[in-house]
Parts: C-alpha cells; sequence; structure tokens
C-alpha cells in the first residue's frame, strides 16, 4: 500500500557512490507499493552509464542542474535544466554530463530499478560504467547492456 504523507528531507535515503555520480532514492518500490520509483543523480562531467535498454520499465528524466546530452538510439539531445526527457521501452539509450556536471532527478515506472544502483554502490567505483558488470546486475534487474 502506498504510505500518505510520506516526507524525505534533503538527507533522507543515504547517498550511494558510483563513481562520478552520487545517488539518492527519493521514493522507493516499497513506499510506492511498486508503482514506481524515484531517484536523484548528482555528479562531475563525464558519461554516467553505458548504453542499455529497458524492456519492461519506462524511465524519465528531469534536469535540475547542469547540461546533459541524452543519446535515445543513434540521435542526440541537448538538456538544460528544466528539461524532461522520457525514455520509451526497448530503446538504447545513455547520458553524459557535460563540462561542469550536473544534477537531474529519475523517474522509473513501474518500481525496482532503483535498486540495481544501491546494489552498484556496493562494486567498484565505475560499476555503473563497466559494460561486463552491468551485464551481470542486468540478470536480476530490467537494465540490459547493448
Amino acid at each position: 500500500m502506498i504510505e500518505p504523507g510520506h516526507v524525505n528531507g534533503p538527507s533522507a535515503g543515504g547517498t550511494h557512490r558510483l563513481g562520478i555520480v552520487d545517488f539518492r532514492i527519493l521514493a522507493s518500490t516499497d513506499r510506492t507499493d511498486g508503482a514506481f520509483a524515484l531517484g536523484e543523480f548528482s555528479g562531475a562531467e563525464g558519461a554516467w552509464t553505458v548504453p542499455h535498454i529497458h524492456v519492461n520499465s519506462l524511465e524519465a528524466f528531469y534536469v535540475l542542474e547542469g547540461r546533459f546530452t541524452f543519446t535515445l538510439g543513434e540521435d542526440d539531445f541537448a538538456a538544460d535544466p528544466g528539461s524532461f526527457v522520457l525514455i520509451p521501452r526497448g530503446i538504447r539509450h545513455l547520458m553524459r554530463a557535460e563540462p561542469g556536471g550536473g544534477r537531474f532527478l529519475t523517474l522509473w515506472t513501474p518500481g525496482g530499478l532503483e535498486q540495481m544502483f544501491v546494489e552498484l554502490g556496493r562494486l567498484s567505483p565505475d560499476a555503473l560504467r563497466d559494460p561486463d558488470v552491468r551485464k551481470a546486475i542486468s540478470a536480476r534487474f530490467d537494465s540490459v547492456p547493448v
């Protein structure tokens, strides 16, 4: 059941270090009855992930700070603060923070994918961008490197 009136303060949820990126869960699957999950990512310039797809999940991003380049399929899109990016199921995608880094919110529906980042935070600092690590973890999460 979705908890009524749930509030996370700025330091709630803890931060998971993922190399050049930090991740914080704002709403986890266990709080939303699996309907969705919401996370905040912030970090330095560079690639934040490997090219991947989601078979069962929709993923959306809302840019808070900085400039990002999102690659969807073969096309690159610039995303500045206030930009919203929706990734359809099955579309190859990745993102890169431009100089100065940045911060965005990520929404997954259904929820569950946020737990992959918790697991990645327990591994090597570059696990988020390591195709072999991502391939091994994708067996349990809907994030398939391509």
